[in-house]
């Protein structure tokens, strides 16, 4: 008895350049898992597309006239919601508009090459397919009505938590509480959420570590900026990392903590398939703090992190790992939870009041002998 043939992803294409749309085709259609089953020329043609061919995954560009992608983005996922991976470019403009798409529901996106030239899109075919094949599997859900993040405004003015991180820090050889978060597929939304929520006094430093390019991470720190209530900016080199503040590792770069406690960043290759790796960030900052440290897995594709929550947990720290229900995708705290380094698994929505009460619980007992 013959097997029937394994159906195919089915893969819409909307972009403005023909030439574009003819190179995706070629590289979608030569791979034997999808094929292309329709094209759209701006972001009008997307949204009449996306419902009438019900394709399984869309490819978006940004730049588009009529409607663009962003307008067609909103409009797909507030009416008949599809899994989009953005296509566009690294440019810091085109960094702001992907990570704008990804917060109305996007899922990924892949940047189109620097030198601008359509043909180089064959140069990240790889990346491209993976990338439409995961989507493709992606529960996607309405976004109209998501709620509005709140515009923060960070304090300025030492509070007495601060202050009492800040005498931790000397009791404790510098030390103060850190939490390390790691995040990659879906990640910016989800980050921007814990962000959102943690208050304006929190005495730790807090470690971002997500797989995006540098431009934008340049870019993401302007965003997180604009909810969060503590400081944001991007991690330099030979810093000390300070309580109240958020650092976001550069996308060219590893982050590590030095024996002495500052951050260190290293341009060299990718390591397990990533820059920056949070097991590198995680197992540094776990062996300088120790049990002040807390890490925090979030909604990704692949292993990241797992190795590092386990080196969070020997030095004597605490993980919560984002349960299956509200993650994108399931792959980063599944692999941190299965490998037995998880103390908590918790919605979204619950895990800056974690990280609340965790720090806080920190500077309670870290007086009497955190080591």
């Amino acid at each position: 008895m013959n097997k029937a043939p394994e159906k195919k992803i089915r893969v819409l294409v909307v972009d403005d350049s023909a030439f574009m749309c003819k190179v995706l085709q070629e590289i979608i259609n030569a791979d034997p898992q999808m094929e292309v089953v329709g094209t759209g020329r701006d972001g009008r043609d997307g949204v009449a597309l996306a419902e009438s061919l019900r394709p399984d995954v869309i490819t978006m560009d940004i730049n588009m006239p009529h409607v663009d992608g962003l307008q067609a983005t909103e409009l797909i996922m507030s009416s008949h919601p599809r899994p989009i991976v953005i296509v566009s470019s690294e440019s810091r403009e085109g960094a702001a508009s992907t990570l704008k798409a990804l917060d109305l529901g996007a899922i990924d996106f892949v940047p189109k090459p620097s030198s601008g030239i359509d043909l180089d899109m064959k140069s990240v075919r790889e990346e491209l397919t993976r990338k439409l094949k995961l989507a493709a599997k992606v529960r996607v859900v309405r976004t109209a009505t998501r709620s509005k993040l709140p515009m923060a405004q960070a304090s300025l003015t030492p509070n007495a938590d601060l202050a009492g991180s800040a005498a931790l820090a000397a009791q404790n050889g510098g030390k103060i509480p850190m939490v390390a978060i790691a995040a990659s597929t879906g990640g910016p939304a989800a980050v921007t959420r814990v962000v959102a929520g943690l208050p304006k006094d929190l005495p730790a430093a807090v470690f971002l570590v997500l797989h995006m390019p540098a431009t934008f991470t340049k870019q993401f720190v302007l965003q997180l900026g604009e909810v969060s209530s503590l400081r944001v900016k991007e991690a330099e080199n030979s810093e000390t990392p300070l309580p109240g503040t958020i650092y976001l590792c550069p996308g060219s770069h590893h982050l590590r903590l030095s024996m002495g406690g500052k951050i260190s960043l290293d341009p060299g290759p990718r390591i397990d398939g990533y820059r920056p790796c949070a097991d590198v960030a995680f197992e540094s900052i776990a062996s300088f703090g120790r049990a002040l440290v807390m890490g925090v897995v979030l909604t990704g594709m692949g292993g990241d992190a797992a190795k590092g929550a386990k080196a969070i947990k020997a030095a004597g720290g605490s993980v919560v790992a984002q349960d299956e229900a509200t993650s994108m995708i399931f792959g980063m705290p599944a692999e941190a939870i299965q490998a037995g380094a998880v103390d908590e698994v918790l919605p979204l929505d619950s895990i800056a009041g974690a990280i609340e009460r965790r720090v806080s619980k920190l500077l309670r007992l870290a007086p009497v002998g955190v080591r």
